[in-house]
């Protein structure tokens, strides 16, 4: 029974474990998965497929194709996305900034990213205020070493910036009454009001862009489907305060290196961080589950499983950029013609390539922090 409750899934935005079951998840947030239509409209104006949508790491969405059909008709959107800064960032959450960037790029537009210093404060005991800055700033370098239009792209720490947070955030507060909170998020008769009232300061962004500039436009907001309830309050009230309903699209979790579960930073060993050591990253990797068989000779003759395998996955996520080179992984795993310390072993170089680079340009990202600032 203990088992089985570790296995039950269970997604909130404050945590997620379990096996996902994406099309379950569809289904009981009342999404709309990505179908290939919809991808052939967006390679009209891209050019190209990332990555993470020719593999369905993005595979789901609420009103994608709404705004594109506002782009259609000349009226731009602008990107919002965030960090809840608890700890140091890993990998798991590069993916979708790495894929909001790409968006970025390909439809020239502006990116509101909002670190929520003031929400990892009032839901972790353990963190001060004084922690939850230093993350945030720690955490802005990871994403601006990524390569964002500084010119385009407004960097957000909530309690710094209150002042462009707070009249917008009480417009939303008083129309979403307790009642809904609760059902939504699960709010319980001990949670401190802070919480309570935050999901109004997560709204906020999404209707930033118009007080800045005067310019009413949706915004689309690319994260994982865990922070979904966020935008489902949000958007019941969009349009009494006089704003486009905010969009999303969703994407999955990048597995841990454990047997399951989402990448955590509570699971240190299981996830790699962007401030890892060269020979930390190898160790994880090399401890990492795969779907490998227990000897060399039953992998040889049977073949491994790719589907189960953490290792496999970060190829899929993010280290092998040619389909083809990935498709002929599969296959050489399925047959036994690749063992796991082989592909652990080039993983663990491509991981280490990645992250020395990343460093470097998250060092020269301290000397261009203040051009990101949201500027009033």
């Amino acid at each position: 029974m203990e088992g089985e409750e570790r296995n039950e899934m269970l997604v909130t935005p404050w945590e997620v474990r379990g096996k996902v079951d994406y099309e379950r998840l569809i289904k009981e947030f009342g999404t709309q998965p990505i179908t290939p239509t919809l991808l052939e409209r967006i390679r009209r104006y891209t050019g190209e497929l990332h990555i993470q949508l020719r593999r369905g790491i993005f595979f789901s969405h609420r009103d994608l194709d709404v705004v594109l059909d506002l782009y259609d008709k000349g009226v731009k959107f602008v990107l919002y996305t965030g960090r809840g800064p608890s700890g140091p960032v890993h990998i798991g959450h590069l993916i979708p900034w790495i894929f909001t960037r790409y968006l970025q790029e390909k439809f020239n537009t502006r990116l509101y990213f909002q670190m929520t210093d003031d929400e990892k404060f009032l839901v972790d005991d353990k963190l001060s205020l004084e922690d939850t800055r230093r993350f945030a700033y720690e955490n802005a370098l990871d994403l601006i070493a990524l390569g964002f239009d500084p010119e385009k792209t407004f960097i957000i720490f909530d309690v710094k910036d209150i002042d462009v947070l707070y009249d917008i955030a009480l417009e939303v507060a008083k129309r979403i009454t307790y009642s809904t909170a609760r059902a939504t998020f699960g709010f319980q008769e001990s949670t401190n009001i802070g919480w309570i009232f935050w999901p109004a300061l997560q709204a906020a962004p999404c209707f930033i862009h118009a007080k800045l500039t005067g310019e009413n436009v949706p915004a689309l907001i690319p994260a994982a489907i865990d922070q979904d309830p966020y935008w489902r309050v949000t958007r019941d009230v969009a349009t009494k305060i006089g704003y486009y309903k905010p969009a999303q699209i969703h994407c999955r979790f990048l597995p841990g290196l454990g047997p399951g579960g989402k990448m955590s930073a509570s699971m240190p060993e299981t996830s790699i961080f962007t401030t890892d050591p060269p020979n930390i990253v190898k160790r994880k990797i090399w401890n990492a589950f795969t779907g490998g068989r227990a000897t060399v000779e039953e992998q040889r003759k049977l073949g491994g499983n790719p589907m189960m395998c953490t290792i496999f996955q970060y190829y899929v996520y993010l280290f092998e950029e040619d389909d083809a080179k990935l498709a002929e992984r599969e296959r050489r795993c399925k047959n036994g013609e690749l063992l796991c310390g082989e592909c652990k072993s080039d993983l663990a170089e491509r991981v280490n390539r990645f992250l020395e680079e990343h460093r470097k340009k998250r060092e020269k990202a301290r000397d261009m922090l203040d051009k990101f600032y949201i500027k009033r």
